[in-house]
């Protein structure tokens, strides 16, 4: 099981990436983009911010 630092870095690198893709098409939020739904880029990005909240566990946050 990877530890609570590990969920960190791999969320700060999704937010990276999502923040320049955002740059690249000119937008301010995932929202406004014609690309939003089924973003594989904006997929990931959500599933890291869920991995990080719940460390891995399932069925809750670790707040």
């Amino acid at each position: 099981m990877p530890d609570n630092s590990e969920y960190e870095v791999r969320l700060d690198e999704a937010i990276k990436i999502l923040q320049e893709c955002q740059q690249e098409h000119d937008v301010s939020s995932c929202y406004v983009c014609v690309k939003c739904i089924g973003c594989e880029i904006r997929t990931k990005y959500i599933r890291s911010v869920y991995e990080s909240m719940s460390k891995g566990e399932t069925g809750g946050f670790d707040f």
